[in-house]
């Protein structure tokens, strides 16, 4: 018998109300959210406090400006994540039914959509309050991992985005959908990778780390853009890998197409989030290997 890791008893939801003859519930996935943001401002103003991180120690906004800067960066998440799925993964069904662009409780969000919502939201603020926009999104880059591991973790407990097929002996048996699908390629049994985990593991948990290193320990805010550039860079690079275990995006998927491919060339092809990923990869070397320490800052 296939040696494999039961799914854990874990509900969704972590507690449940009525009021008023409503249903209200916290979820997982929302405590995530919350938790993520508030770690991530927590780090953004010990960061700005702290003058010998900057180039001629002088931070680039103020600590209570980065409530103000949340605010933008959470609508940008929202309505840059839910027009990405929108654009990137179900153009025609969306196109067929616009009203249903707004139903984001429905689900359906892209993280690459959701990052080109934040980049939008942190330049149009930086350019309103007159603050330089490298060290902004530096300040931002290295924030972003602690809200990624959570939000995977989320994933993983709601049992959502599992990964590919496996027999290795840490595949998880997955309820639900993630179960029926794939007892064709593993008989009665149904393994798959814990890419959430996969995902956490790279894109919070490492990365995280290494950006926290660099910036309180190598003073990688000296060179404006190099936080920047490693987090695109290895987030990209992180996602790329992942998507070899990650199950593909069911619209993706067809007789001629079990991997999901979005594109193909001969034996060969990318899924959408591969080719979503190397851009960003592309786009974190240039900011990286360009960064410069600022002339003037302390050694």
């Amino acid at each position: 018998m296939q040696a494999m890791i039961q799914f854990p008893d874990i509900s969704p939801e972590i507690f449940s109300i009525s009021l008023f003859g409503m249903e209200f519930a916290l979820r997982w996935y929302a405590l995530a959210y919350i938790a993520g943001i508030l770690i991530a401002w927590r780090l953004a103003v010990a960061a700005l406090k702290t003058p010998r991180l900057w180039p001629a120690q002088t931070p680039p906004m103020q600590p209570q400006q980065v409530e103000d800067l949340m605010t933008w960066i959470i609508l940008g998440v929202i309505l840059g994540g839910r027009l990405g799925f929108v654009l990137f993964y179900q153009p025609g069904y969306y196109l067929s039914h616009p009203v249903e662009i707004l139903r984001i409780w429905q689900g359906g969000m892209a993280f690459h959509g959701g990052l080109l919502g934040v980049i939008v939201a942190t330049w149009a603020y930086a350019a309103r309050h007159g603050i330089a926009k490298i060290q902004m999104a530096d300040l931002v880059a290295y924030t972003v991992p602690t809200g990624l591991l959570l939000g995977r973790l989320a994933n993983f407990i709601n049992a959502e985005l599992w990964g590919r097929p496996t027999d290795l002996p840490w595949g998880v048996a997955f309820p639900g959908d993630a179960a029926q699908s794939c007892g064709q390629t593993l008989g009665s049994l149904c393994a798959r990778h814990p890419s959430q985990l996969y995902e956490a593991l790279l894109e919070g948990l490492v990365l995280g780390s290494l950006l926290i290193w660099l910036v309180w320990r190598r003073q990688a805010f000296l060179r404006p853009g190099l936080a920047l550039g490693l987090f695109l860079a290895g987030y990209g690079a992180a996602r790329f890998l992942v998507e070899f275990f990650r199950q593909p995006d069911a619209q993706f998927v067809s007789q001629g197409n079990p991997l999901g491919l979005a594109w193909q060339l001969g034996g060969y092809g990318l899924t959408m989030g591969q080719i979503l990923s190397l851009p960003m990869v592309a786009l974190g070397l240039y900011f990286a290997l360009r960064s410069r320490p600022v002339v003037g800052a302390p050694a």
